[in-house]
């Protein structure tokens, strides 16, 4: 039986560091004291997107010396975020139809966070290069899509439950996390609209809870269609392929020597 990989303390080290990096650099205009002057998104991104790099290596670094992975489940992961990179692009986004966000569910419940969150940001960069979406927005949609695919493989019973009791928690959290996917990305990009724009855009000079009410609202009025559309894609995609891919990743895995380490017999043996 295939079970994720697990988290080590170098692997969790390097989590909590790119994940506090980048609720700073997303959730700022909520922690803000009014009249704060604070550069743009636009203007912090390029340091951020060298910094994210960085820290994903490290992630993917630390993830393979502590749990002897070998070359082939590297492979796997670039395998894994190329099928994604070429899913994004299918419904273009239309009405919230993103077929990527149910393989990065189901890829983050068998590899577990470690390489969830490595796959899901990977997943983000490759698609950006394919459809030309690369721009300042490019670092906090790796973050959002790291932090789906690592919570996916933060739920709870991976080598206990099978069949209909996985199925249902997977579709639960990615119907609930693709709502908060679409959010993180707003919220990094909300604080670009000019202030006299609308009673919901960003206010320098409100405190915390305004501006957090004015941002619900934002989100809301803005990209409520697409983030439901999104989360019911998931849903149904999790549910009607869900039994047939979990089997095939988890046989992949165990043919990739995620679980035992490769071993060479001697000339003699």
């Amino acid at each position: 039986m295939s079970s994720p990989v697990r988290l080590g303390p170098r692997s969790l080290a390097a989590l909590l560091l790119v994940s506090a990096v980048g609720v700073v650099a997303i959730g700022w205009p909520l922690f803000a004291p009014p009249s704060s002057r604070i550069a743009s998104h636009a203007q912090d991104a390029p340091w951020l997107f060298a910094g994210l790099l960085v820290l994903l290596v490290a992630v993917l670094a630390a993830t393979i010396s502590e749990s002897g992975l070998g070359p082939k489940a590297v492979a796997m992961l670039g395998v894994l975020a190329a099928t994604g990179a070429a899913l994004r692009p299918v419904g273009a986004g239309t009405a919230g139809i993103e077929p990527m966000f149910f393989l990065m569910v189901l890829s983050g419940r068998v590899l577990g966070p470690g390489f969830g969150f490595t796959l899901g940001s990977l997943t983000l960069f490759t698609s950006a290069l394919l459809t030309g979406g690369v721009g300042p927005w490019l670092p906090f949609q790796m973050l959002a899509m790291g932090w789906f695919t690592m919570g996916a493989g933060l739920l709870p019973g991976p080598e206990r439950l099978r069949g209909r009791a996985e199925l249902a928690p997977l579709a639960v959290y990615g119907f609930l996390a693709a709502f908060a996917y679409g959010m993180v990305v707003d919220l990094a990009g909300w604080p670009l609209l000019s202030g006299n724009a609308s009673n919901i855009a960003f206010d320098p000079d409100a405190g915390p809870a305004a501006n957090l009410a004015r941002f619900l609202a934002y989100s809301l009025a803005t990209a409520m269609g697409w983030n439901l559309g999104r989360a019911l894609c998931t849903v149904v995609l999790t549910l009607a392929l869900g039994p047939a891919l979990l089997r095939a990743l988890r046989r992949a895995t165990r043919r990739a020597a995620f679980e035992t380490a490769v071993t060479f017999d001697g000339p003699g043996a």
